[in-house]
């Protein structure tokens, strides 16, 4: 499958096929001819020629790291230090490690792109990366513009969110006495490269993160990245503008834990920004669309949801099945699943006396680990110590919350079923007020006018 090379007694296989080795030598080649330093050889770039050639589509220390990564490579095993330059050994060794490698192929180069000591880092130092990383995956896909509708929340200095979900990915490290990287006393601790490798094959973010990075930072290889299950695609109603509470940082991370026939496509059904403050809009909108994303900013901007996997439906039992689950956002990033405790995953309910009124997710009547109440804009999450349903925490900043900002976006792409009810026009959902247009001889003027989805 590969081209073997060698150089110094060593041999090094790469990964490529015939046609994608083509693309890396020819990305050397361009590398190699760009004589803006002139200590570089003719088989050889500097990181002046790699930052000519990314130019503004990836940050500066990204760059670098990628640079000093290759440089670092010792394919001979007898190298004092780094070399001045990349080699197109060095190169395709790194390229073929990061992009086609194994973990611990993968692992080999990120500790030299993470640390310039060889074997041991601190935790401090792949936090740096990690956000680095992650960073740097927003900054190549707002610049190549492939955010696929959603905004990366650019602000002065760093997103916060970029931390949030570098945390929640280096809390999923597993230190070498098997303790997890939680909190900042472990900054000190020590990594080596095994501890690194076992994260690279355990959260697959990681690797998929710097593959997004390489290809479309240095344009190289894309025809085999797939953005459409990492990045689904946003649509909302035609002429509809707004800022959803949903960066793509939270998109991509709740995406990730979708059943994956519905990770490519998102469209928005209820927005309280759009829609209203009202608990019959929401019903009104979500009822038999097929499985769905619900998210809420409470009023101390806790931001937190939960994924129905089938559709919801207004009854006084429970429903959905065991691929729910709650997740968290805002101030940290995690998902909920189901415990097998009880069936308790979906409840929505309207109308009614003598039992609750309102969507709940999870736990039981009076007691959910995520409820939205028929007086839109309360709502509640209690955990005493977790859910029994999805064994999740307290998801809001206080047991009972209040808030503005409510979204639900269905996932997927919908039925024929769900086409039809998201065609009717707003008389069409309200029997009611459309008989009383036709006992007053009035036209119906919203005939014809129906919800058409843009993407935006």
């Amino acid at each position: 499958m590969g081209n073997s090379r060698s150089r110094g007694g060593q041999s090094f296989c790469s990964q490529f096929l015939p046609e994608e080795q083509a693309e890396i030598d020819e990305l050397f080649d361009a590398l190699s001819s760009d004589k803006s330093s002139p200590n570089a050889s003719s088989r050889s770039f500097s990181l002046k020629a790699l930052q000519n050639h990314v130019g503004e589509a990836l940050p500066l220390d990204m760059v670098t790291r990628l640079y000093d990564g290759m440089r670092r490579v010792d394919l001979t095993g007898k190298a004092k230090g780094p070399s001045e330059n990349v080699s197109q050994e060095q190169f395709t060794a790194s390229m073929s490690h990061l992009l086609k490698g194994s973990s611990e192929e993968k692992s080999l180069i990120m500790v030299k792109m993470i640390s310039a000591t060889e074997g041991s880092m601190k935790a401090r130092e792949v936090q740096k990366f990690t956000e680095d990383l992650v960073g740097s995956v927003v900054h190549v896909l707002s610049h190549r513009q492939e955010l696929r509708g959603w905004t990366g929340k650019e602000a002065p200095g760093r997103s916060p969110r970029v931390q949030v979900l570098a945390a929640q990915l280096l809390s999923e490290m597993k230190l070498q006495d098997g303790e997890r990287l939680l909190g900042p006393r472990w900054l000190d601790c020590d990594c080596d490269r095994a501890v690194i490798e076992d994260w690279v094959f355990r959260v697959p973010h990681v690797a998929t993160f710097l593959s997004v990075v390489i290809r479309k930072g240095l344009l190289v290889l894309n025809s085999s990245l797939d953005l459409t299950t990492l990045i689904p695609e946003r649509q909302v109603d035609q002429g509809r503008h707004f800022e959803s509470i949903l960066d793509v940082l939270s998109v991509v991370y709740i995406n990730a834990h979708l059943p994956r026939e519905q990770q490519h496509r998102w469209r928005l059904l209820f927005a309280s920004e759009l829609h209203g403050h009202s608990f019959s809009q929401l019903c009104g909108h979500i009822t038999h669309r097929g499985p769905c994303v619900a998210v809420l900013e409470d009023h101390d901007k806790h931001v937190f949801g939960g994924f129905a996997s089938c559709s919801w439906e207004v009854k006084p039992q429970f429903q959905g099945d065991n691929r729910c689950f709650l997740f968290s956002i805002c101030p940290s990033m995690a998902v909920y699943t189901h415990t097998g405790y009880n069936d308790h995953y979906m409840y929505l309910n309207h109308g009614q006396q003598t039992i609750p009124n309102g969507l709940g997710m999870g736990g039981q009547h009076n007691y959910f680990g995520l409820w939205v109440d028929v007086d839109f804009g309360k709502g509640h999450s209690r955990a005493k110590p977790t859910c029994t349903t999805y064994n999740s925490p307290q998801l809001s900043a206080q047991e009972n919350f209040q808030f503005d900002k409510m979204e639900v976006w269905a996932v997927g792409d919908p039925s024929e079923a769900q086409m039809a009810k998201g065609n009717k026009s707003i008389l069409d959902a309200d029997p009611e007020a459309q008989a009383l247009l036709e006992i007053s001889g009035r036209s119906r003027h919203s005939e014809g006018l129906r919800e058409v989805l843009d993407d935006e």
